[in-house]
């Protein structure tokens, strides 16, 4: 199973009005990120709007993303569905492709009981030969996995990660206890990545490591390297972005800090909206602080 560690930022959506994914742009973007240090990107994660994005243009987002790569740094594509046969169809496609991972997502309407949860990840983890990521944000999920399916899950031989948004990082510990080596985490934005480094961290898969990608790869060195009392002044200061990032729209945030920043990945797609002028001001004001 390949080994995936370090900062793996959550990448954008770049789509036109008209529909059309803008190749270009995320293209320059994955460059851009992996020049800076990143340790892998992960399309159609939750900055990616995948829940907004019909099949053509998730295909389009995640062969850019392999193609831009180029085996530089592992690809991580999300697999979200309401449908199991979908999910498959989807990972079976992106491994195609040439993804070097899943990252599996369950979507929900009707509540699912832990059973049909468990089966959901399961299935997408015996369709590939490439490892999976299970993901779990109960913030957006209607059915969460419980840690009884996560250890079940851990056995897997594909499946050897979690990346947690829970916002709980009791959970974390509590995952690593259970599972141990058989289940590495990933933290999420929720967390606070320098204090899941601490107690056993692999690293995190995030959108705001889209826009100060050299910061998060600094602190991620300074957490490996064990010098916490530089990596916690470091993540004092990235704070802020992340707390930018709770409070407004995911994709919106990220998108607006993009463009601030010169890429032209245009507005979140409908019915979401792009942030008030207000609202991009606090995200011009902490990039401007971390320049």
């Amino acid at each position: 199973m390949s080994e995936f560690h370090g900062v793996f930022p959550y990448l954008v959506s770049p789509v036109d009005v008209d529909g059309a994914v803008r190749t270009n742009v995320l293209a320059k973007l994955c460059d851009d990120l992996i020049g800076a240090g990143v340790h892998g990107l992960t399309p159609l994660g939750s900055t990616g709007e995948f829940a907004y994005l019909n099949a053509a243009q998730r295909m389009a987002i995640v062969q850019t993303t392999i193609e831009a790569a180029n085996g530089r740094v592992p690809v991580v594509a999300g697999v979200a569905s309401t449908s199991t046969a979908d999910a498959v169809a989807q990972a079976k496609a992106y491994q195609k492709l040439g993804a070097d991972g899943i990252l599996a997502i369950l979507e929900a309407y009707f509540p699912l009981a832990d059973a049909q949860v468990e089966s959901y990840f399961r299935a997408i983890a015996d369709a590939v030969d490439i490892p999976v990521v299970i993901y779990t944000n109960p913030q957006f999920q209607r059915s969460d996995l419980t840690l009884d399916v996560i250890a079940r899950l851990a056995a897997h031989p594909r499946i050897g990660y979690i990346k947690d948004a829970s916002t709980n990082t009791g959970r974390l510990l509590s995952i690593m206890n259970r599972c141990g080596d058989g289940l590495r985490v990933f933290s999420a934005s929720a967390h606070i990545p320098a204090a899941v480094m601490l107690i056993g961290g692999l690293g995190w898969m995030a959108g705001p490591a889209c826009i100060i990608p050299r910061q998060s790869v600094a602190l991620y060195d300074l957490c490996k390297a064990g010098r916490w009392d530089e990596a916690m002044v470091l993540q004092r200061r990235l704070w802020r972005i992340n707390e930018a990032f709770a409070r407004f729209n995911l994709a919106a945030c990220i998108k607006a800090g993009l463009s601030i920043q010169g890429y032209d990945v245009g507005d979140p797609i409908p019915p979401q909206t792009a942030l008030t002028a207000e609202q991009r001001r606090i995200v011009e004001a902490a990039l401007r602080e971390l320049a």
